[in-house]
């Protein structure tokens, strides 16, 4: 019998766990789900946005039945990684105690854009490639 190799643990945070670290959560799940324990989480969690359940549908990937959560939920909990995904420059970007290792990317918050249902889509559709490129070169294991 083969060995299980243990999956490594991600967690994605930002403040309001609504848009970019769900997003992020999807598409590492779709991509590499097969290395990678995937999880999200924000300091002031709100709702999942709909935009982001709408483009990530597009690329097939379900995240509709997430749920925003706190960062309280995984208190105690280690990570191989905790990754925040907010801008940074005015925007406060939550800390986890429990990540062995630490990343950031800065992703433009979509959910910020005024416009009409479709500047909105394209914001979504925008930062969510800019996610799925830099997940693909951040996490791949060469397989």
């Amino acid at each position: 019998m083969k060995n299980q190799k243990t999956k490594e643990r991600v967690l994605f945070i930002c403040k309001n766990n609504s848009a970019r670290s769900q997003m992020a959560e999807g598409l590492l799940k779709s991509i590499y789900g097969k290395n990678f324990d995937v999880y999200s989480a924000g300091s002031n969690p709100g709702s999942v946005n709909p935009y982001a359940v709408k483009v990530l549908e597009e690329v097939g990937v379900n995240i509709s039945d997430n749920r925003s959560k706190s960062l309280k939920e995984f208190e105690g909990f280690e990570f191989n990684y905790v990754v925040t995904v907010c801008v940074g420059e005015g925007e406060a970007c939550p800390f986890f105690h429990g990540g062995k290792t630490y990343l950031h990317k800065s992703f433009e918050d979509p959910a910020a854009v005024d416009g009409t249902d479709h500047e909105k889509t394209d914001a979504f559709r925008k930062i969510r490639d800019e996610i799925k490129e830099w997940i693909k070169v951040t996490f791949y294991r060469g397989e």
